[in-house]
């Protein structure tokens, strides 16, 4: 059996071995150490943005009052309303009424809500420097926008009922004058301060009395309709009580202006103070005007009692009532006068109430109770002598009419007096203050808000970009797809000033003495052959070290190779495979050996650019016969160490790698060389990696840390095999030091170089 089926059946079963997805603390906290400066940049961000937000809102103020609603007092016109006194008003009530369009409406109007005279100031931060007291500056002259100081005082303002809620601009024009637009800036009137300004279409009345603005400045005026006075009264308007049953209320008002909201919260407690006082006249006027009707019907049938009484005991000779009769006619006349008081206080109820209300059940109950004992009385009077008992009935009469008379009558004088001195049940304790300080924006809170989410916003963006992009990261990953490794190479930070200095454009065109010297200047050696090589330019670094181990477990790896040829590919571009390539070949060649370093990478080969070098008569120009192999082969600086560099950009590089021709030259190099390492494109983007894979003696694939995922190694891996090559192991290139990578996977590499002490 052939060594490449014998590997695909070993690797194939241990690519099924999985990846433990366990979630790791520790990791996720070293992973945001790693990105503690993006984290920072994002809290600092977001926590700026609070403080912009800060420092541009409106501030925000707070009025409050206090009211006491006593409980109803049990007024002298009432006639004893015993069950109505004990009805306390209900704070709920009052908040409702308090919010009602009827006190809000009225408030509104008295406060002035229904204007508003508004600065047209700069976008976004003119009305934030404007409340800070910044004056107009020089490139702010002749602009349409306010600043601190400029105002106008309007005395008043109406519109036509379509004009309602809409804005109308003023525009300055001189020291007295100025005119009204509409909102597509057609001029509707002119006017004058101090003067009536009017205009008939539309219908506009405007008194301005002063203005302290300069010329163009411009101002909005709105005049709101009733709805919309009361929906924005009503929305910043809030009622609560204080304690439990101590019928004392709060109100509080919100809003901008601090004078606006004294004036409109001292409206709304003076016109609930007096329609509370309105409202009780007006139910003692009601009562009043009941008692007046009743009066002289109670009059006239005490008269007609009175005479009947008189004439009976005329034409009896004067009977008089024994003492028995005389205490059943004291009761009969006092259960009358309750009757009688229960009929009013009835007659008063079903204004407010319905008969299923517990008072007014209350009150039917006991006037069923008197009936029931009148009844009761009248049985025994029915048993009296025919005279006495007529006596009895008519003396009852007199006595209850009269009794009823003097009741009407004390009520009646006693309503007039309490209509004249009705004062209500509601009492004004605190009349509107509004605090020095702002109720919003909250400042520290919202700062301390904005760091702790721009904190979670780092850390979210910065795990979740981990969770969408996660290359692997550990030897452990590359072994569960069945992959060898040979080393890890660290990332070095002197490659990559390197890459940067050889990726500019004037290096690219820079001859290779001018290369050379500027690589001199910035302290790298000044060696023509390895400009650009790491392995000359600082042999100490970390990556030569582990490049060094990689030379040692090859030498052992390709002692079973069918030849001496070493093709390096990766998943995807930039993973690093010409750095591994150029310094593994000088490695090597610093080892003794003579090393060919193939560049068959036909599209975007750059190994000529670490020699200072162009890519002209390279691989490409001897596949298609216009060089030589004398030509083609070039020398570096160091013994024992040669390359062969892309050549010029041909349209079909992967049918030139298919040529016989490429064959024989690898057959060739072989044998003159003791090793020939092939740079080869990236597997997944073109198949140039399979057809020189199948000339190479071994294969390995170059993975980057943290950039090519599980799932795009095996595609690649998956590829090659499909064409026949077998991948010998991988190395894991540009491993961070960093602190996920120090704590997940424990990589360390310690500094230890051999130095000249002075």
């Amino acid at each position: 059996m052939s060594d490449t089926s014998t590997a695909q059946q070993r690797t194939k079963p241990d690519r099924q071995q999985p990846v433990s997805e366990e979630i790791d603390l520790g990791y996720l906290l070293a992973i945001c150490i790693d990105n503690k400066w993006l984290i920072f940049f994002i809290t600092l961000f977001v926590t700026l943005a609070g403080c912009a937000y800060v420092w541009l809102a409106t501030p925000i103020y707070r009025a409050d009052a206090l009211l006491q609603v006593e409980q109803r007092q049990q007024n002298l016109g009432t006639l004893d309303l015993a069950m109505l006194a004990q009805e306390q008003t209900a704070s709920t009530t009052q908040s409702e009424i308090l919010r009602s369009r009827m006190i809000l409406g009225q408030a509104a109007q008295q406060a002035g809500l229904d204007l508003v005279v508004r600065a047209n100031t700069f976008p976004v931060v003119g009305a934030a420097m404007t409340r800070r007291g910044i004056r107009r500056p020089g490139w702010s002259e002749d602009s349409a926008y306010a600043w601190a100081g400029d105002s106008i005082v309007v005395d008043e303002l109406r519109v036509e009922e379509l004009l309602l809620d809409q804005p109308l601009t003023v525009r300055i024009t001189g020291p007295d004058s100025y005119q009204v637009l509409n909102e597509r800036d057609m001029v509707l009137a002119d006017g004058v301060t101090g003067e009536l300004m009017q205009s008939q279409v539309p219908f506009i009345e405007l008194r301005i009395s002063r203005i302290n603005a300069p010329v163009n400045v411009e101002f909005t005026l709105v005049k709101r309709s009733d709805t919309q006075m009361i929906q924005n009264l009503q929305s910043r308007f809030a009622v609560s009580q204080r304690g439990r049953d101590t019928g004392i209320l709060e109100l509080t008002l919100t809003g901008q202006d601090r004078a606006e909201l004294m004036r409109s919260l001292n409206a709304i407690s003076d016109v609930y103070l007096v329609q509370n006082i309105n409202r009780q006249a007006a139910e003692a006027e009601s009562r009043l005007e009941f008692l007046e009707q009743q009066t002289p019907v109670i009059q006239s049938d005490l008269n007609v009692a009175e005479n009947t009484l008189n004439e009976y005991r005329a034409s009896q000779d004067s009977v008089d009532l024994n003492f028995e009769t005389r205490t059943m006619l004291e009761r009969l006349v006092a259960l009358e006068a309750e009757l009688n008081g229960l009929q009013i206080q009835e007659s008063e109820l079903a204004q407010r109430f319905t008969p299923s209300h517990p008072s007014y059940r209350a009150l039917l109950d006991k006037r069923g109770q008197l009936i029931g004992e009148r009844d009761r009385l009248e049985l025994q009077v029915n048993n009296l002598p025919e005279t006495q008992r007529q006596v009895l009935r008519l003396n009852r009469d007199v006595e209850v009419s009269q009794q009823i008379y003097m009741q009407m009558l004390n009520a009646t004088q006693e309503l007039r007096i309490a209509r004249a001195g009705t004062v209500g049940n509601v009492r004004i304790l605190d009349r509107a203050l509004v605090g020095n300080l702002p109720i919003a924006p909250r400042t520290n809170l919202i700062i301390v808000i904005s760091v702790m989410a721009g904190l979670m916003l780092g850390l979210m963006i910065v795990l979740i970009r981990h969770m969408l992009h996660r290359g692997v990261t550990s030897v452990e990953e590359l072994q569960a797809l069945g992959l060898q490794v040979y080393a890890t190479i660290p990332l070095s930070e002197r490659q990559l000033k390197i890459f940067d200095r050889l990726s500019s454009r004037k290096s690219r065109r820079r001859p290779k003495a001018a290369v050379n010297k500027k690589a001199g200047k910035s302290g790298f050696r000044d060696d023509n052959s390895g400009s650009g090589v790491l392995a000359i330019v600082d042999p100490s670094d970390l990556a030569v070290e582990a490049l060094r181990s990689l030379r040692t477990s090859l030498h052992f790896a390709m002692l079973e190779a069918p030849n001496n040829r070493l093709m390096l590919t990766g998943p995807s571009p930039t993973v690093g495979k010409s750095f591994i390539s150029t310094n593994l070949a000088t490695i090597c060649a610093q080892g003794g050996q003579n090393v060919l370093l193939i560049d068959a990478d036909l599209r975007k080969g750059h190994i000529h650019r670490s020699f200072g070098d162009q890519s002209e008569q390279g691989l490409s120009d001897y596949l298609v016969g216009d060089i030589t192999l004398e030509q083609l082969i070039r020398q570096t600086g160091l013994e024992g160490l040669s390359y062969v560099a892309r050549g010029t950009a041909p349209p079909n590089p992967s049918e030139l790698l298919m040529t016989q021709r490429f064959n024989q030259f690898l057959d060739a190099m072989s044998g003159h060389f003791d090793l020939v390492i092939i740079d080869t494109p990236p597997t997944l983007a073109v198949t140039d990696a399979a057809i020189v894979g199948k000339q190479a003696g071994s294969t390995l694939m170059i993975c980057r840390f943290r950039q090519n995922n599980p799932k795009e190694i095996e595609r690649a891996l998956q590829q090659l095999e499909s064409a026949g090559v077998v991948v010998k192991g991988s190395i894991l290139n540009a491993i961070e030091r960093s602190a996920s990578a120090y704590y997940g996977y424990g990589y360390g590499y310690y500094q230890y170089a051999y130095k000249t002490e002075g």
